[in-house]
């Protein structure tokens, strides 16, 4: 088995993920995430809801995971947000057209599904399942369709990301935060996309929950007030240029700035922050990088993306995070689509003098001349240049008609008027993180397989001479790993069971997940604990009886120290989330 296969067997055998509707033969795209799985889950989710909820101060919000029509018209997602897709024509078998070149062209989905077919046959490619030839490639709408109401119903649609349920609630949210940008809102949640094959597992599926965040700045100012913060900050990335050169360069976030790789301190402060995220959760800082979208890849909002990538075993690497500059492209195309105005008024340090154009339709005589359509084309001519309204014939379109208005039916002018401040069209900066794929890197990077002593002991009956087995170790950051510590009696005897026992509601009440285990060798529950990632195991022997001492073992080092039951809950703790190293934590056994 690779690594892949390992870590995917563990997780199905100790309760992480499984394959869901097992009972009925399965579907591929969905997993359910059992309960060590559903834990681990959490306390990634409470990190990322620490970093960008308290300590960035993004309030959260929760909008439907459907959505009715327009607002993925507004988006583009109903008419561009697909995949290419060609169907062997024998068996009938789906393929995304462009992972099928994949390893032919660096960037293979960004050809067309014309270039597609082209390299398809040209390099006489078949059907991966039964050899059979392909068909010619076509779009494919990724969004799970759906009716609102009974019969046909409203038109809806499973989002496929959480981004637009923030972006409809701007006018909300702005008046949440006092009209003073900055600002940012986040969501974590369900999303779906009907991704054309998915046989990568928890890489791709097709509900999966998706972490972002929506920064709203002044276009005009993209300096972030705590860009020192991270400055200093070394990250691996791949720039475009370095995409051409096949170079990863190792550079500090404020050097990247400096030399114009990233555009500027708010995208830049977010890609650090996501790294810091990325670490803490337990990602190898050798084995991710961010890339830089190309040109021809990037999405049709963005003016820039970078995406967090680690390296896997079996894929390679593998997009995790999208950190994107939106500009003011989703709040105009909601602005647009509802006809409301979303924006934000700034106002100036100091009033300024300024010329504004002013255009005033003469309404007597648009009124006689254009009846109920009056006011629609005097909107159209307010809108209007002063080339436009300087010709001989005026042509207006309103609701595809159009009208010819006589250059006398409108005046404009020039108006110098002192303004306080301006409506302004805030700028978007999003972090989109992909938990599940996220979840499944730490653990592959968690993941170990080493020889140690078969039978594993404590204090006084440790072997001098221990045969060998594998040991197999997934070394979770403590905390994230879903159970915290594990309570061990030496043996099922109630003098030391009711100790156990105690020491296990100490623990809770300081609100860790403590699991408790009298079954089997000491040795065997040791490795049973490694194997889930329970970084430490207190151990309740007959010496605990008379010194009123537990063992404590540490997961990665195996070591053990010896100290006092008072005062264990804390210990632990401190411990886990790292305000003690193991090596203070007693004496040494």
């Amino acid at each position: 088995m690779d690594k892949y296969e390992k870590v995917i067997e563990l997780a199905k055998r100790r309760g992480f993920l499984w394959n869901s509707f097992e009972l009925y033969g399965g579907a591929a795209g969905f997993y359910d995430y059992g309960p060590l799985g559903s834990t681990l889950k959490r306390r990634i989710e409470h990190i990322w809801r620490e970093l960008y909820i308290i300590h960035e101060g993004f309030m959260e919000i929760e909008t439907p995971t459907i959505g009715i029509e327009e607002v993925f018209v507004a988006s583009g997602h109903v008419s561009g947000f697909s995949d290419p897709l060609c169907e062997c024509r024998k068996c009938g078998e789906a393929f995304r057209a462009d992972h099928l070149v994949d390893n032919m062209i660096d960037v293979a989905d960004a050809l067309s599904n014309t270039e597609l077919d082209i390299l398809i046959k040209d390099n006489d490619i078949k059907c991966p399942e039964c050899g059979g030839d392909l068909g010619d490639a076509y779009e494919f709408n990724l969004m799970f369709r759906t009716a609102i109401g009974p019969g046909s119903g409203r038109a809806g649609y499973m989002r496929p990301e959480t981004a637009q349920g923030m972006f409809i609630n701007f006018q909300r949210l702005s008046k949440f935060y006092r009209d003073k940008l900055p600002f940012g809102v986040t969501q974590i949640g369900k999303s779906y996309r009907n991704e054309i094959s998915p046989r990568q597992g928890v890489i791709r599926l097709r509900e999966f929950t998706q972490a972002e965040a929506e920064i709203f700045i002044n276009p005009h100012n993209k300096t972030h007030p705590n860009f020192e913060r991270f400055s200093g900050t070394l990250v691996n990335l791949y720039s475009e240029d370095g995409q051409e050169r096949g170079t990863i360069e190792q550079i500090t976030i404020g050097d990247a700035v400096k030399q114009g790789i990233i555009a500027h301190e708010y995208l830049a402060y977010h890609i650090a922050l996501t790294n810091h995220f990325l670490w803490r959760v337990g990602i190898s800082p050798d084995h991710l990088r961010f890339r830089q979208h190309k040109k021809d890849e990037m999405a049709h909002y963005a003016i820039d993306c970078w995406d967090a990538e680690i390296e896997t075993d079996r894929f390679g690497w593998i997009e995790v995070v999208g950190i994107a500059d939106r500009t003011d492209y989703d709040l105009n195309a909601h602005a647009k689509t509802s006809k409301t105005e979303l924006y934000v008024y700034i106002e100036y340090d100091e009033p300024k003098m300024v010329t504004n154009f002013v255009v005033k339709p003469d309404m007597g005589k648009l009124g006689p001349a254009f009846k109920g359509k009056a006011k629609s084309v005097a909107n159209v001519l307010k809108d209007m240049t002063r080339e436009e309204l300087e010709q001989d014939v005026i042509k207006v379109i309103v609701n595809g008609e159009e009208f010819i208005v006589s250059p006398d039916l409108v005046k404009f002018t020039e108006e110098r008027v002192k303004v306080s401040g301006e409506n302004v069209v805030p700028h978007v900066i999003e972090p989109s993180f992909g938990i599940d794929r996220i979840l499944y890197c730490t653990m592959e990077h968690a993941f170990n397989e080493e020889m140690v002593a078969a039978q594993e002991e404590t204090g006084s009956n440790k072997s001098k001479d221990p045969k060998k087995e594998k040991r197999i170790i997934f070394k979770l950051k403590s905390e994230i790993a879903p159970v915290q510590v594990a309570v061990l009696p030496l043996m099922t005897k109630s003098e030391l069971i009711e100790p156990a026992n105690k020491i296990v509601a100490v623990i809770r009440d300081r609100g860790l997940l403590v699991s408790y285990d009298d079954s089997g060798t000491i040795g065997r529950r040791y490795r049973r604990n490694d194997e889930i990632g329970t970084p430490y195991s207190i151990t309740i022997d007959y010496e605990s009886l008379d010194d009123k001492s537990v063992t404590i073992r540490d997961r990665d080092s195996m070591d053990q120290v010896r100290t006092p039951i008072e005062n264990i809950g804390n210990l632990i703790y401190e411990l886990v989330y790292g305000e003690r190293e193991f090596k203070n934590a007693g004496v040494p056994v």
